[in-house]
């Protein structure tokens, strides 16, 4: 037995509109997944030894966010379209920019962040070793969309799973 609101017995237009506008059973929402887990990301970086080799520990709408052990020079390369985040978990990271005015390095020690915006050519390293967390939309890859000549020791990916 359906019951109708007072409104839709007073304009039966309007209760057509809503029904019509209502989803049928097959098109309803599914029950969401298993609820997420906590993420341990001490546990998640020891889990892979690779330097330059980012690990997806989740994602956010369509960003995902991964951790790596960095130690020496990346590349010099640039992200068109998007900015990159990053957050140093441990050690100590420093970005050399090229910008308009010329170059200059960031030094991020243990805890700092920095956005390098879209369209900059940046080059991270980190002489002594560190552990750094990014955040970039899915299917970036590591090397942007522009870059040198890649070293052996830089894995192009867009993220492993973890």
């Amino acid at each position: 037995m359906t019951t109708e609101s007072p409104a839709a017995e007073r304009n039966p237009v309007q209760a057509q509109a809503a029904a019509e506008q209502a989803p049928a059973a097959a098109e309803r929402p599914r029950a969401a997944a298993p609820a997420p887990r906590p993420i341990d990301l001490g546990e998640a970086l020891a889990s892979f030894d690779a330097l330059w080799s980012p690990r997806i520990v989740t994602s956010v709408n369509d960003y995902d966010v991964r951790v790596t052990k960095v130690r020496g020079e990346h590349v010099w390369h640039v992200h068109d379209d998007t900015d990159e985040f990053f957050l140093v978990l441990d050690g100590e990271l420093h970005i050399d920019l090229r910008e308009p005015a010329g170059e200059r390095r960031v030094t991020l020690p243990r805890g700092s962040v920095f956005t390098v915006p879209r369209g900059t050519e940046h080059k991270p390293c980190a002489p002594d070793g560190a552990r750094i967390l990014l955040f970039e939309p899915t299917g970036t890859p590591t090397v942007g969309d522009r870059h040198e000549e890649v070293p052996d020791h830089v894995d192009v990916t867009t993220g492993h799973a973890l």
